[in-house]
């Protein structure tokens, strides 16, 4: 059965935020890039952000000064803006380089789960979790059949469909969290 893609993945309070994160295939991945060591709604914040300060989530020909001191403007784009700027940079340099500007085909020209994973793992700072979380967002959202195979069992940001989801997956990756620390909930 064919999925219709998003009209927003519910991971910020911004429905401008949203809408793009489910159209532009390059905000979502820089969304996922960002989410490390910030909130969620943080880290999808951030696409949006960036194209406000830059006209352009396409920045990997950007001054990288330029785009350090968007990363840097109050609110900041992430705690760590340095890094993350830079990251980002890679990130779109990669895009362009891999996939011609066109994110999309990182999914779409997949071959199989395989193929996928190989795909997004070359991405910087997409390791084995995120890995599971855009899959588990592509398949469960934009019906994407090469993504089906990195779905796991548990709970991911696939399954969010609505701001409540949103908390709820939240309340229960806090809770698996501290169980893994060996602390009461």
């Amino acid at each position: 059965m064919a999925i219709a893609a998003p009209d927003q993945l519910h991971y910020t309070d911004s429905d401008e935020a949203n809408a793009l994160l489910a159209t532009d295939p390059l905000a979502l991945l820089i969304g996922f890039a960002l989410d490390q060591q910030v909130p969620v709604q943080t880290a999808f914040l951030g696409p949006l952000k960036i194209k406000q300060r830059l006209g352009t989530l396409e920045v990997a020909r950007l001054d990288p000064a330029k785009v350090e001191g968007a990363f840097r403007e109050k609110p900041a784009v992430h705690r760590f803006p340095g890094s993350m700027a830079a990251r980002i940079q890679e990130l779109c340099s990669l895009v362009e380089e891999e996939y011609g500007g066109d994110a999309s085909r990182l999914w779409r020209e997949a071959s199989d789960s395989a193929d996928l994973r190989r795909r997004i793992e070359e991405l910087p700072g997409f390791g084995k979790m995120k890995v599971i979380a855009l899959g588990s967002v592509l398949a469960k959202r934009f019906g994407v059949q090469a993504a089906e195979g990195l779905v796991p069992s548990h709970p991911t940001l696939g399954d969010v469909d609505s701001p409540e989801a949103l908390e709820s997956y939240q309340a229960a990756k806090r809770a698996h969290k501290a169980k893994m620390r060996g602390q009461a909930v």
